[in-house]
């Protein structure tokens, strides 16, 4: 059966259908039948709509008279209803200026009789006080608080038509005399009520104060009883639990105040229907937690002057303090019944008794953690008798460093919400600092052994150390950013971000100073004042990059410092000195080979690369990233950058010796040219080349006496000055 619906889309494409149509399995076996199949079956769906439609059509017109009918009496009926509402109206108006001043002759006397009403009542009723009161002292001797509180009620009631009488002041205080009597002598039984846990006498004190209108005084002698209870209930707990240990202690308080809750919030729904459950103990919990006697805070500071890890013991009863917390909002939320009957303001004064002994420990936090932090580093990190166990320790050391900080972060977040970020920073920077100074240590046992011979064992071991520091380094940048954006985090739990009166804790867990403080550190890094939150730690690790490479370069350059130190006494220009006839021919060029100081610092530089392949087998980024903070300039891999500081140095100490070689005679001039370019040789090697101004004087020693003034520009005029002076050319 061909489906059909498709053609009753509004959007209806025939060629698109078509296309369909054809790519079902029936027309690949018999095309030429399924098209004319569906050619048969489309014309008789045409005939189908055609009958249909001329069906309705016939419809149509055979019902439009009867429509045309009606539309004819409800325009009539229309019209008729129009007259009569005419009529209405006309003799509405004729019936108001008929009677409008007989309504105003009813009004008046309704008025009066409303005002003889109200006289008449005022006289009962003085009649009534005057009978109500009569017997009033044999009600009272009677002790039946009931029938006291029920004639009360009814002087009320008289008081409410008497307030324009002449004594109307007196009657009202001797009223209030009189509850106040009655209040004393309920007063010792409400207590009794509300410390036995009576139901029923509860509920008839509850009738009696809310006849007085004095419920709001009844919920204050309900609120101090059970205070009274709670604290008497902690004071036992703690004389109780002593010997159980202070989380066992504070474990327990929280379950009883849970416990009180739920026992109570059931009995206040009640005994006070018409005062919501969780708004009276709210209030009752927020005063009974700040009166705790002895203070949490006292009991907390008892234990931790015998504890030798006092934080670790801090952040578990915090952890305890904000398991209740939780559950007590739960109990607070669950007692809503869908509506919010507490106000945000008495919900913050709970959340601020149940966190304020928090707050001393809190300031105290970056004090306990650097304690806790130092307690993490090696006394003998860096004072191993084998200098390089101690550069490997210290390698090893860079990881489990950054890890301790990671663990102090997290303690941070579960003891304070972030709250104490500030003196987790000041705790980073403490420890850090204590860190580096075993990097000093052995930085400067390093100096100590630096000679002037090769030491590849020493070359080893700086480069071990600058490695270490890059990956530091590497680290810290890392950290760096996650203390930023959990520091980003904890500003965004703010009262703008919608945070509950239990959640707003930078209000509960810091003073007045601390709030102002973190305000400060979160602008800073809003506003991008500083790139680093631990900018004071990345700066000393740069710092330390830069002398541990300093130290590697003096362990470097040490033998080459040597030979370039025989520059000025090489035998080749000590010997022109004495005019000796052979040394001051004019000798072609290939007859002169480097001398040996030259070719010592070559063979010298050509080792350098195999020294450094332990560390090039694979990519280093740590030791390159120290190599690029020590060089300004340093871009490139760890071997370029150090191999191009090396060859530097050795031309720019190279070119200063050679600047005082005091004179030189024309083959002593070519034998320095052949050593400068023999180094220049071996720097191509290395893909390094000489420095410019080795290569201007290997050009000024070259010039022929009688070309120099002429061929000598363009090179550096204190160059060109000290080769003239050198070679003894005169000026023209």
């Amino acid at each position: 059966m061909q489906d059909m619906s498709a053609f009753s889309d509004d959007n209806f494409d025939a060629k698109e259908w078509i296309n369909v149509t054809f790519r079902s399995p029936e027309v690949k076996d018999n095309r030429d039948a399924f098209i004319s199949s569906l050619v048969m079956k489309l014309q008789l769906y045409v005939q189908q709509v055609n009958s249909a439609l001329e069906e309705t059509s016939q419809q149509v017109l055979q019902s439009l008279p009867r429509i045309m009918r009606d539309t004819d009496v409800l325009q009539q009926e229309a019209l008729m209803l129009r007259e009569k509402m005419k009529t209405v109206r006309e003799e509405m108006s004729k019936v108001q200026n008929d009677t409008g001043e007989s309504l105003a002759n009813l009004e008046h006397i309704d008025q009066l009789k409303s005002r003889l009403q109200k006289a008449k009542q005022a006289l009962h009723e003085a009649d009534n006080w005057s009978l109500l009161a009569a017997d009033l002292e044999e009600v009272f001797e009677s002790g039946d608080i009931e029938s006291m509180s029920s004639r009360l009620t009814k002087m009320q009631q008289s008081l409410g038509a008497l307030t324009s009488v002449p004594d109307y002041e007196d009657r009202r205080l001797q009223l209030e005399g009189l509850k106040n009597r009655l209040e004393a002598i309920a007063s010792p039984r409400l207590v009794q009520a509300f410390t036995s846990g009576s139901i029923d006498q509860s509920r008839m004190h509850v009738r009696v104060f809310m006849d007085m209108d004095r419920l709001s005084q009844l919920l204050k002698y309900y609120h101090k009883c059970q205070k009274g209870i709670l604290l008497q209930q902690w004071h036992a707990l703690v004389d109780a639990e002593q010997d159980e240990g202070l989380i066992h202690l504070l474990k327990s308080c929280y379950e009883m105040f849970l416990s009180a809750w739920n026992e109570r919030v059931k009995w206040c729904s009640q005994v006070f229907t018409s005062v919501p459950s969780a708004a009276i103990l709210v209030d009752l919990y927020a005063d009974t937690l700040s009166s705790l006697e002895p203070s949490l805070n006292s009991v907390i500071d008892a234990v931790l002057k015998e504890e030798k890890e006092p934080l670790p013991l801090l952040l578990e009863l915090s952890q305890c303090t904000q398991q209740f917390v939780s559950n007590l909002q739960a109990a607070i939320e669950s007692s809503y019944q869908g509506k919010c009957i507490v106000s945000e303001e008495k919900l913050l004064s709970l959340a601020r008794a149940l966190y304020q002994p928090w707050i001393p420990y809190v300031k105290q936090y970056s004090k306990l953690e650097s304690e806790n932090l130092k307690k993490q580093i090696s006394p003998n990190l860096a004072s191993q008798e084998d200098l390089s166990e101690t550069v490997q320790s210290l390698g090893l050391s860079v990881s489990s460093a950054v890890g301790t900080v990671l663990d102090a972060h997290k303690r941070c977040l579960q003891f304070s919400q972030g709250c104490a970020f500030i003196g987790l920073l000041k705790a980073i920077k403490s420890y850090f600092s204590t860190y580096l100074d075993q990097f000093q240590i052995a930085l400067k046992r390093l100096d100590k052994q630096i000679g002037s011979a090769e030491d590849w064992n020493m070359f080893q071991m700086c480069l071990t150390l600058l490695q270490s520091v890059g990956q530091l380094l590497s680290e810290v940048h890392h950290l760096d950013k996650e203390l930023l954006q959990s520091l980003i985090n904890t500003m965004k739990t703010s009262p703008e971000n919608k945070t509950t009166a239990f959640t707003n804790f930078k209000l509960l867990l810091l003073d007045d100073g601390g709030q102002k403080e973190f305000a400060l550190l979160c602008k800073s890094y809003q506003e991008g004042s500083d790139e680093f939150i631990l900018k004071s730690v990345v700066t000393a690790i740069e710092k330390l990059c830069g002398e541990v490479h300093s130290t590697t370069f003096a362990v470097i350059l040490a033998p080459i410092k040597v030979q370039l130190n025989l520059v000025q006494s090489a035998p080749a220009w000590c010997a022109s000195e004495n005019k000796s006839p052979a040394l001051t021919l004019d000798l072609p060029d290939y007859s002169f080979a480097p001398q040996e100081y030259i070719t010592q610092i070559g063979q010298y530089l050509m080792t350098l690369p195999q020294h450094l392949e332990p560390f090039l087998m694979r990519d280093n980024p740590a030791l390159t990233l120290a190599l690029s903070i020590a060089v300004s300039d340093g871009v490139g891999a760890s071997a370029d950058l150090l191999l191009a500081g090396v060859a530097c140095t050795t031309c720019l100490i190279y070119c200063d010796c050679i600047l005082g070689i005091s004179q030189l005679s024309t083959s002593a001039c070519k034998q320095l040219a052949t050593d400068i370019d023999y180094l220049g040789n071996v720097l191509e090697d290395l893909g390094l080349s000489l420095s410019d101004q080795l290569s201007q004087l290997s050009t000024l020693l070259r010039i022929p006496v009688d070309d120099y003034q002429t061929q000598s520009s363009g090179c550096q005029p204190k160059l060109v000055a000290a080769v003239r002076q050198m070679r003894e050319i005169t000026t023209t």
